[in-house]
């Protein structure tokens, strides 16, 4: 793609190369996010010795994704889409090499150091989905996101799956057996980093600011600060504020439940391969179909396809209470519900965002909205141990349900104020 922007661009055929690129790197770039999706439980539980301890790798994950969302919308609002991204990837692949260090060294600060900066590559893969609508059109936006969000299946089906690869790399490097899979990871996201940096041209955000007539923020007198334009856009524009929310709990709803059910699974005897099948099933619904639920939020609307979200993950949760420890169709069809029903509320929501959102402030809206989503997770993440190893896996679902219920009141409340 050689189009400048000074030779007015067609803005259909850059819309066009700018989702080709992030296909790509989401593909690439996902196998990285999940490939320690499987063990980093696992990891953070033999270098602790607590079960207790073994969601914090995760949340601190889902925390650095939080920071790394907002720090990283900062960027985009001043540089674009393109330096934003590249800088993700490079601190996600710093914070994979981090995780090899811990397992070698067995220090659980760096494992949390590690998984903290792996999270910035959580945070890249939303401003992505975000790229992709930056110049969309309204009717065609649902469907721009949803094929970015879909590309992420390559990866994040084939990382858990990895887990065997994995273990085989650490034996041929003389590490530990769970740290195989971030020295993969590391890997790929630097290729990751490497293809945005040298495609993502021309840049679709400052493309779309100078087609708005917006001043970039790199050039303007910029008053106030993100915070303060995430909250004027949430009074003035209620479907947005429940669209963050949204997103927010359903995210950590997925994340409490999924950190968990390796753990849930290992205690009933399942073998560290069908673990991560399980997981990679989840992965699948967590992606594979959002495609159809893009084509649906742009044909039925956006709020029908939240309200679908929430009552999905009811479902799911209600399969994952019931499942006995191990393996059983039960944890399997729950776990896929799980992803399924958080990519209805993810797309729905985050389309909604980009739907209701002025172009002057679409950076700080969603950076912020993602770090809300982030650290609800967080909190849900931090508080799964606790739930699982004091009242059990049971306890677990049914907390993440009421999570669930405040999807399907958020997404009545964006019907109200479509």
């Amino acid at each position: 793609m050689t189009t400048r922007l000074d030779a007015g661009p067609d803005l259909a055929a850059v819309q066009r190369h700018t989702v080709r690129t992030l296909v790509v790197s989401q593909a690439v770039g996902a196998v990285g996010v999940t490939i320690g999706v499987a063990t980093a439980s696992l990891l953070a539980r033999d270098i602790s010795g607590s079960e207790t301890m073994a969601g914090l790798a995760q949340t601190c994950q889902v925390l650095g994704t939080a920071l790394a969302a907002y720090a990283l919308a900062r960027v985009m609002r001043r540089r674009g889409r393109r330096v934003g991204l590249v800088a993700g990837y490079l601190v996600g692949a710093t914070g994979a090499v981090l995780a090899v260090v811990a397992g070698v060294v067995d220090s659980m600060a760096v494992l949390l150091t590690g998984a903290v900066l792996l999270g910035a590559t959580s945070a890249v893969n939303s401003g992505s989905r975000y790229a992709a609508t930056d110049l969309a059109t309204e009717e065609h936006r649902a469907r721009a996101l949803s094929i970015v969000v879909w590309a992420t299946t390559v990866g994040a089906v084939a990382g858990p799956n990895l887990v065997g690869v994995g273990g085989a790399v650490a034996r041929s490097l003389g590490i530990p057996e769970l740290t195989g899979g971030f020295a993969i990871g590391a890997v790929v996201l630097v290729l990751a980093a490497g293809w945005v940096w040298v495609r993502l041209r021309p840049d679709p955000l400052l493309l779309a600011q100078e087609a708005a007539g917006v001043v970039p923020a790199a050039r303007a007198d910029e008053r106030g600060r993100s915070w303060g334009r995430f909250v004027t856009v949430v009074r003035e524009v209620p479907a947005v504020g429940a669209a963050v929310v949204a997103m927010a709990c359903a995210h950590a709803a997925m994340v409490s439940v999924m950190i968990m059910t390796p753990l849930h699974m290992e205690h009933g005897g399942a073998h560290l391969e069908v673990i991560g099948f399980v997981i990679s099933i989840h992965v699948l619904g967590m992606f594979a179909f959002s495609p159809v639920v893009g084509w649906a939020a742009d044909r039925f609307g956006r709020s029908a396809v939240l309200v679908a979200g929430g009552a999905v993950l009811l479902l799911s949760l209600a399969l994952c209470g019931l499942s006995p420890e191990g393996s059983s169709w039960q944890i399997l069809a729950g776990l896929f519900l799980l992803g399924l029903g958080w990519s209805c509320a993810t797309v729905a929501a985050s389309t909604v965002i980009a739907d209701r959102t002025p172009i002057e402030a679409r950076t700080d809206v969603q950076g912020t909205s993602d770090m809300a989503m982030a650290l609800t997770a967080a909190g849900g993440g931090a508080l799964a141990g606790v739930i699982v190893g004091v009242l059990g896996y049971p306890a677990l679902a049914l907390f993440a349900a009421l999570l669930a219920g405040t999807v399907l009141a958020a997404g009545w409340v964006t019907r109200r104020h479509a």
